[in-house]
């Protein structure tokens, strides 16, 4: 059932700061929502699959697990409904939750279902989680509060057959300067972290080759989750008058720097 909710954890915690980490039911979203909670954060976790949630929240101090589809304006308006019940403001967002679509599919032959599935997953529920952000973090008293969007490398240059993805991901730049922009009478700050082959369920293809800009099949490096977590961690536990407004982390010689 959408926006179904789900108390992790009991409710005597003490008050910390307060994160929204989407896509949280798996991959970077979990390592980051885990890396968070180690920080002493509250962490609401949206995602679309109420067991994996419920396996992020394991361990977690102080989780609140909240069916989302992230594409679908209700649930995300009952996702930040619950973050305002549960502890009354938001400190942090991270845009995380994100699909690639499908893998391999030349640009001609992509189904035009699968463009708006990936437009309406990464770019519109972006948008529609960064809106329920700014509308709670606006509202509160003190005002603010800080926006992580997740970019990918693929904000800066494409693989082969990766319309969808990297059309949304290019979108996502337009979208954290804006919300930079917007957010700044309500000290509201809004940065993007661009990665590159960390170690998930989304980059196992690379450890058995994946495909080049020249034709051919390459195994490529990856990097554990967890550095690039650290990375969000650092760019949320700075004073909102800080901002790093751009980061790249990427596995060290992956095929990105330079040329083929």
């Amino acid at each position: 059932m959408s926006g179904t909710v789900v108390r992790c954890r009991p409710m005597n915690a003490p008050q910390s700061k307060i994160a929204v980490v989407t896509g949280a039911g798996s991959g970077i979203g979990r390592s980051v929502a885990h890396t968070l909670s180690e920080a002493g954060w509250s962490v609401a976790l949206a995602g679309r699959r109420t067991g994996a949630l419920e396996e992020t929240a394991a361990g977690m101090a102080d989780a609140l697990c909240v069916r989302t589809d992230v594409a679908d304006p209700g649930d995300v308006d009952a996702l930040f409904a619950a973050v305002r019940e549960r502890w009354g403001r938001l400190d942090l967002l991270f845009n995380n939750a994100g699909t690639f679509g499908p893998g391999g599919t030349p640009l001609e032959e992509l189904p035009y279902e699968a463009w708006q599935h990936v437009v309406n997953t990464n770019l519109t529920g972006s948008f529609l989680c960064a809106q329920g952000a700014f509308r709670l973090m606006k509202a509160q008293d003190p005002q603010g509060g800080r926006i992580i969007n997740n970019g990918s490398i693929s904000a800066h240059a494409p693989r082969p057959h990766s319309v969808a993805y990297t059309a949304t991901k290019h979108a996502m730049t337009g979208l954290t300067k804006s919300l930079s922009l917007d957010g700044r009478p309500y000290r509201i700050a809004c940065g993007q972290i661009d990665i590159g082959n960390a170690a998930t369920e989304m980059t196992e293809r690379m450890q058995t080759g994946t495909l080049q800009a020249n034709g051919e099949l390459a195994v490529e490096p990856v990097m554990d989750a967890g550095d690039v977590a650290r990375t969000v961690l650092h760019m949320a536990e700075l004073p909102l008058g800080a901002n790093v407004q751009f980061a790249t982390v990427l596995a060290t010689a992956m095929p990105y720097v330079g040329r083929g």
